[in-house]
């Protein structure tokens, strides 16, 4: 893993070179192709040092960060063009690239939680310096402050558990089980802010609307996930108090992401409706995970991954729209068959991804996590049912909305798409449908 590290390391001297802004880009690509040789398809640690290591659940995180970070910079090639400070926009997200690469291969707890906050850092400077309304500044301090706040217990926590066992690797913690109930709490409560679970999301919904299509891809693709990461990887050793609190996190996650779906179904604005529907599939996400089943787990997993590729998708989507029409209201961007006739193919792809069509990843992911939270309680149907059915409703209703009807009467131009716009949508709709043919690593890895 150090090998990647390096090649990390090494690569921020080139983004203050002149001209060097697709370069880094294709360094990103050849080390995700890089990466994905080194494939290990088992449960255990592969490739460990002193404090890296990697297992399937960190393999295919660290994959899909470097994928994101790629398909990013393509992505932001309005701040390459318009010379917006786009040496130290390279900086920041190779940055932000190696604080995520640490996060999700260090095997120590400390340090994990380190590389967890330090990744907040980058985030901020990406909403602050390259967002698009002047409410950037409340949207960086919800963003701040509500993960700083619930990740101080947690500091406390990985500390006492040191004090407890001896030891912070998370391997050897397997082997331990904590009886406190205020650990739990102060252990997990983080993670649910960062997934994030319904009560503490709102820091969500606005950190997207303000952020550049850079920081809502990175957001919603990579820091969303940190949270079900860190619980796959604490709950080995909070089993007793799981066993007898989770029904509390399950149940709102549930009831919030039903209530959620219908906030999507009135949104106006398409960003605000995609970051919203992140967290109802977040909701599920959580649920499956929090049962402590076979099925929830990999189905959690598999999910965070699907909806990773399409989210960030959806995100990319949204901005060729914004940058074209110069809002992102659905009472402006409407019609779009007639204006990016070749688009509205990509817009119907990656909506039935978000809905979890067949044959896409999000549809091995939900079943699972059906599967696992219908085993656990089958009170669970109803409100799951709902979920299902409002997810493909708020889908149909952004799809249709923006794509058909009257055209906006201030537009009298047609549209298509760059070549670098399709590549962008290909690289995130293509990994997307074919992962379900190599199921198996996302779901056999206990």
């Amino acid at each position: 893993m150090l090998k990647f590290l390096f090649m990390l390391m090494f690569m921020t001297p080139l983004c203050f070179l002149k001209k060097s802004f697709w370069t880094v880009q294709n360094f990103l690509f050849l080390i995700s192709f890089l990466f994905i040789f080194f494939n290990f398809y088992n449960n255990y640690w592969m490739n460990v040092s002193y404090f890296l290591g990697s297992d399937i659940i960190s393999y295919g995180l660290i994959l899909l960060s470097f994928w994101i970070c790629a398909l990013m910079l393509s992505a932001s090639e309005s701040v390459y063009r318009l010379k917006n400070y786009s040496n130290f926009f390279l900086f920041v997200i190779l940055f932000l690239l190696l604080m995520l690469f640490l996060t999700f291969s260090t095997s120590n707890l400390f340090l994990f939680y380190l590389f967890f906050e330090s990744s907040l850092i980058p985030t901020l400077f990406l909403i602050l310096g390259w967002g698009y309304q002047p409410e950037r500044l409340q949207a960086g301090m919800y963003l701040l402050f509500y993960t700083l706040l619930a990740s101080l217990p947690l500091l406390i926590a990985i500390f006492f558990m040191f004090n407890y066992t001896n030891s912070m690797n998370m391997f050897l913690l397997m082997n331990h089980s904590v009886y406190f109930s205020l650990f739990y709490l102060a252990m997990i409560f983080a993670f649910l802010v960062k997934m994030p679970m319904f009560l503490v999301h709102l820091w969500l919904p606005k950190a997207h609307v303000e952020a550049p299509v850079a920081g809502s891809m990175i957001l919603a693709g990579i820091l969303l996930k940190l949270g079900g990461y860190g619980l796959l990887r604490v709950f080995p050793f909070l089993t007793f108090n799981g066993l007898n609190f989770n029904y509390w996190w399950i149940t709102i996650s549930l009831v919030g992401g039903v209530l959620i779906s219908l906030v999507c179904l009135r949104q106006t604005d398409l960003k605000a409706l995609i970051a919203y529907s992140s967290v109802a599939h977040m909701g599920i996400v959580l649920g499956g995970l929090l049962t402590m089943t076979y099925w929830g787990m990999s189905g959690a997993y598999t999910l965070m991954i699907a909806h990773g590729l399409c989210s960030s998708g959806l995100f990319c989507l949204a901005n060729m729209s914004y940058e074209r029409m110069g809002s992102r209201s659905l009472l402006i961007n409407k019609g779009m068959l007639n204006f990016m006739p070749s688009m509205a193919l990509w817009w119907f792809l990656l909506c039935s991804g978000n809905m979890a069509a067949p044959p896409t990843l999000n549809l091995l992911g939900e079943i699972s996590l059906l599967n696992s939270l219908v085993s656990w309680s089958w009170i669970s149907m109803l409100s799951l049912a709902l979920l299902s059915f409002f997810s493909a409703a708020y889908t149909l209703y952004l799809y249709s909305f923006s794509q058909h009807g009257k055209l906006f009467s201030a537009m009298f131009s047609f549209s298509t798409g760059f070549t670098r716009e399709y590549l962008v949508l290909f690289l995130h709709w293509f990994p997307l449908n074919l992962l379900i043919l190599k199921s198996d690593v996302c779901i056999s890895w206990l």
